[in-house]
């Protein structure tokens, strides 16, 4: 390979993403999912991978057929994954089990909808898994009378928990779905299962449930505990928002759970903060251990020496374990350090996790050893600098970002600036290598072009503490976008950044403030929108989550129409002068394509350039390389023309 060369647009794809690492219980084995292109079928590939220690090296577990999600057996002999049957573009995900003797896979379910997640049952028989509910005998019959129509919110077919033996499944040699070897433990239950834990007894399950499967029902969530032997639900009294996972206690006596700090009601209209809550099931007791811990965290496992768990420090994921006399044993470095996830032995003596640092990308651990080598796929090529820098906006709040310069950057130069603005908003952006974390913009190609990148966490990002997080409060365009051109303007007074070269980008809530910089302000050069929202009134009534547009704007546009006024990108659509790129996948819930749409009509009667492009069969983001290159190549086109001057004569071969 050449060594004055970046990435291509094609090689940036082709990085292979590692995660769900799992260790099994005698600590000597891993299993991890490798996520790869797969060039020929344009399509993205996932693999459980093994490494042994005794043998201690890395290999495929299955190649010939996609798997995810893999759960050692509880004896470490054997090991469990998700794989899809089915044909043509229909397959669902079953379980399968095999041991690492490399005996084959053995079908353990076979449910009509797929299996979305599943545990191995702690003697080894058998898992507890979700799936969807069978559909009513009345619904079929009224389809085969009236044909196929929907009330909207008040039908749906919850995820129900099964249990299956695997003996039995065996044994009987038929379809796992049928009622001789599942048990459907809360099918007809009037809820939808999202979490679950089985105590180490294996007597109670805990179910983290909606009402139903619908996004605006989130905020509804309840804990129950399912006796097995008797069969029978208790409802925790607990007025909190839920989330992450939940997790028994070693003894079956407590769980633990991510939730928010104030009662339910409060996040009707309030943006939510969360914590780490800890409820005994015998006396009714809560505790919230972490209350002085300003960062929402994620329980992972509760091992015997303490509580695994998970949370964001700014631009770091880092891991530690929450011990039984409230301290924090760090289990992770504190700095640059990005922990994707991790997995702990029962006894908590040995660990596993996915963790990136600094201009890297990921690598799995055991016990702290590195035991892959993907950043050997850096070898020969050139790789962009990438450093966390801060300054202060407008009103005072300091924000961080992440600054991407070339190998042989000179603070004596002007470049041409590109902010590329992560969605979210509770999210940020990380200094590490991933596509799984930017699969639109091809930052290597535009450091390569000669550009520097700026990637704010601006107000509301995650990882910054809970004031931090509600600074985004009814402040929703304006205030991100003051947050964006504060630091645009101290690269540029500092001599790096030229004033009349800067464009800027993002998807999803950064396709809004992008669209915002698009309307709002005649600062930038160029603009790209990605799924973005452009009308909170329109959207309130056409995405599937209107209850967060009322977390951060604090009420619905029938009662506070000034608030959706003022934070719309259209409503300064008058002034837009800056040409704009409008990328929308067809298929999006969560922002609906009326947004592109709007923002594009309003573009063409101001006479304004710009371009949409729908990508169809496409929601958020696309299960095709191909697809990913087009957006990523339709990117670079944009900027290198209206910024650089470079042709775009075959723009529309894309």
């Amino acid at each position: 390979m050449s060594g004055n060369v970046y990435l291509s647009i094609e090689e940036i794809i082709s990085l292979p993403t590692l995660s769900g690492t799992t260790i099994s219980e005698n600590g000597k084995n891993v299993a991890f999912v490798k996520k790869t292109a797969d060039w020929k079928d344009n399509k993205y590939r996932n693999h459980v991978w093994i490494y042994e220690k005794d043998k201690g090296h890395c290999y495929p577990l299955t190649t010939d057929i996609d798997s995810t999600y893999p759960l050692w057996s509880p004896d470490s002999k054997a090991i469990a994954y998700l794989s899809p049957v089915g044909d043509g573009d229909n397959k669902k995900n079953q379980i399968f089990v095999t041991s690492i003797d490399g005996d084959s896979g053995v079908q353990i379910t076979n449910e009509k909808d797929g299996v979305s997640k599943f545990k191995w049952e702690p003697s080894g028989k058998g898992f507890y898994y979700v799936a969807q509910s069978k559909e009513p005998e009345t619904l079929k019959k009224r389809k085969e009378l009236y044909g196929d129509f929907h009330h909207v919110g008040k039908e749906y077919q919850n995820y129900c928990l099964y249990y299956i033996e695997i003996e039995k499944v065996i044994q009987n040699d038929q379809d796992a779905h049928e009622n001789s070897v599942v048990d459907q433990l809360t099918n007809g239950m009037d809820f939808h299962v999202h979490e679950f834990d089985i105590s180490n007894c294996g007597k109670k399950v805990v179910l983290m449930v909606t009402p139903s499967p619908n996004m605006g029902d989130t905020i509804n969530g309840d804990l129950y505990i399912l006796d097995i032997k008797a069969g029978e639900l208790k409802k925790l009294n607990i007025d909190k928002l839920l989330g992450g996972s939940v997790c028994f206690s070693p003894d079956g006596s407590k769980i633990c759970y991510t939730a928010s700090i104030r009662e339910k009601d409060y996040y009707k209209t309030h943006i939510q903060d969360n914590t780490l809550e800890i409820y005994d099931i015998n006396t009714g007791e809560l505790i919230q251990p972490l209350t002085d811990f300003d960062s929402t965290v994620i329980p992972l496992r509760w091992s015997a020496k303490g509580i695994l768990m998970r949370w964001q420090n700014k631009t770091n994921y880092l891991i530690g374990l929450l011990c039984e006399n409230g301290t924090v044993e760090m289990l992770s470095e504190t700095v640059n350090c990005f922990i994707i996830d991790a997995s702990i032995t029962r006894d908590g003596i040995h660990l596993s996790y996915t963790k990136a640092i600094t201009n890297e990308t990921f690598e799995i651990y055991l016990d702290d050893k590195k035991i892959t080598n993907e950043n050997s796929f850096f070898k020969g090529k050139l790789k962009s600098n990438r450093e966390v820098i801060s300054w202060q906006c407008s009103d005072g709040l300091e924000i961080e970002g992440v600054l991407s310069t070339p190998v042989d950057f000179d603070a004596n130069k002007k470049y041409p600036l590109l902010v590329v603005i992560h969605g979210g908003p509770a999210w940020a952006s990380f200094p590490i290598f991933s596509d799984c974390f930017n699969e639109k913009y091809p930052i290597e190609q535009f450091i390569e072009k000669g550009f520097i990148v700026l990637e704010p966490n601006y107000r509301g990002s995650s990882g910054y503490g809970n004031v931090f997080l509600n600074a985004n409060y009814r402040k929703l365009g304006i205030a991100n976008y003051d947050d964006v051109i504060c630091e645009v303007d101290k690269l540029v007074n500092k001599g790096i950044a030229d004033k009349d070269r800067v464009g800027g980008m993002g998807w999803s809530n950064g396709g809004y403030i992008s669209a915002f910089c698009s309307t709002f302000s005649s600062r930038f050069k160029a603009i790209s929108v990605g799924g973005g929202i452009t009308n909170w009134s329109s959207h309130y009534v056409n995405t599937d989550i209107p209850y967060f547009i009322r977390m951060y704007l604090g009420n619905t546009p029938w009662n506070d129409q000034e608030i959706y006024t003022k934070t719309s990108p259209m409503t300064y659509i008058k002034s837009a002068c800056t040409p704009t790129l409008i990328q929308h996948g067809e298929k999006d819930a969560r922002v609906p394509i009326t947004n592109a749409y709007e923002l594009y009509q309003g573009l063409i009667d101001m006479e304004v350039d710009t371009e949409l492009i729908i990508f169809k069969e496409m929601a958020y983001s696309s299960d095709y390389p191909g697809t990913n290159v087009a957006i990523m190549k339709q990117n670079l086109m944009w900027f290198a023309h209206y910024i650089l001057g470079e042709s775009m004569k075959d723009f529309r071969v894309l």
